[in-house]
């Protein structure tokens, strides 16, 4: 086990709200950005000596790769959200163990709806595997469907603090995505779950949302195996949402700017989750794509015989990328844009337009509320 803690001051606040706040941080003479977040650790201010955790940085990740307050010199006792009423503990036997008002315990006031109410009753659920899907999911659910609920449920195979996310609070911001749920160790959505069943049931029961989008937050861990990567609970997640009832479709990771040969085409992060760990039928949406590279994936799909247990659609995406577009932040995945990796996005616009369209086609009332 590896750690690295320290000492700085605070020197600029480059952005502050509610639950997180950026700033600039002197470290032995040299500067660094550094994350708060302020429920945890409390408000920071310039001149504010801190503890910071400088490890992801020292190793130069990628993802993940930020320096984090873990405590403010100047604070003796600090106690936040005192009145918040939950006994979950999450990121539990660690120092920085919290409770949360969880959404299944006898205190919350949905604790009745979750006892009672089992089943998404053929909800659409689409199951990701990079956080970078989220905004082209949404993009494209909504341009098929503007008035569908969605609920994007956090699960905690990356980023903890769903608030760490900027993509999530643009789509808040813009009224693009009604309710987050966080399960497991994932925190801070308007609703928290113990786990991926609950956090569906919460989503369909509680939030009332007519569509899900289940992936996890910024970040992923992958080591070059075949098994050794966060992203293989797609598979896990499909199989809850089948065992639930719902209609789980999953999300094609496309890549033809990949230099490494697993991710070229069709990802083997997404061949392994449905070969693999997915044992419930999901449907995979492939946005039609040039023709030799439409060839490639098919290639990919049906050698590792992926369509002996899921079912494949091809679907036009192509019109719901102008909503993308418009991010306000920019999309990238793996730090490429949207004109560079465009089938990347369009294969998650494709699915979000497919979820829409089960659900327009089945005849059930739309959730306006």
């Amino acid at each position: 086990m590896r750690v690295s803690f320290k000492k700085g001051r605070i020197k600029e606040i480059t952005s502050s709200k509610s639950a997180l706040t950026k700033a600039i941080v002197v470290i032995d003479g040299d500067t660094r950005d550094v994350i708060n977040y302020n429920d945890l650790t409390g408000e920071i201010a310039v001149g504010d000596n801190v503890i910071i955790n400088t490890l992801a940085s020292d190793l130069r990740l990628g993802s993940g790769g930020s320096d984090f307050v873990i405590w403010n010199l100047k604070n003796g006792e600090f106690t936040a959200n005192e009145r918040c009423g939950g006994h979950i503990m999450k990121l539990r036997y660690t120092p920085w163990q919290f409770a949360c008002l969880s959404v299944e315990e006898p205190d919350s006031s949905n604790h009745q709806i979750m006892k009672e109410s089992v089943g998404l009753a053929g909800m659409p659920v689409i199951a990701g595997s990079l956080h970078s899907q989220l905004y082209a999911v949404v993009a494209g659910i909504k341009d098929e469907m503007p008035q569908a609920s969605i609920a994007y449920i956090m699960t905690d195979g990356a980023a903890l603090p769903i608030t760490y996310s900027r993509t999530v609070a643009e789509l808040k911001e813009r009224g693009l995505l009604e309710k987050t749920v966080t399960i497991g160790q994932a925190f801070g959505g308007d609703i928290e779950a113990v786990n991926i069943y609950s956090g569906l049931q919460a989503a369909k029961a509680v939030a009332k949302a007519d569509i899900a989008v289940v992936i996890m937050g910024p970040g992923i861990v992958g080591t070059g195996t075949s098994l050794g990567y966060t992203g293989i609970e797609q598979g896990q997640i499909i199989n809850a949402v089948a065992s639930l009832g719902g209609c789980p479709i999953a999300l094609l990771r496309l890549s033809f700017q990949e230099t490494r040969p697993r991710h070229y085409g069709l990802s083997h992060h997404t061949i392994t989750a449905l070969k693999v760990a997915a044992l419930a039928p999901a449907i995979m949406v492939l946005p039609k794509i040039a023709t030799k590279k439409r060839e490639l994936v098919l290639k990919q799909i049906t050698s590792a015989g992926l369509t002996d247990l899921h079912q494949l659609e091809e679907l036009e995406a192509i019109d719901a990328l102008a909503l993308l577009a418009s991010a306000k932040n920019g999309v990238t995945t793996m730090g490429r844009s949207l004109e560079e990796e465009p089938e990347f996005f369009m294969a998650a616009t494709a699915a979000g337009k497919y979820a829409a369209g089960i659900l327009g086609n089945s005849g059930r009332e739309i959730n306006n509320s």
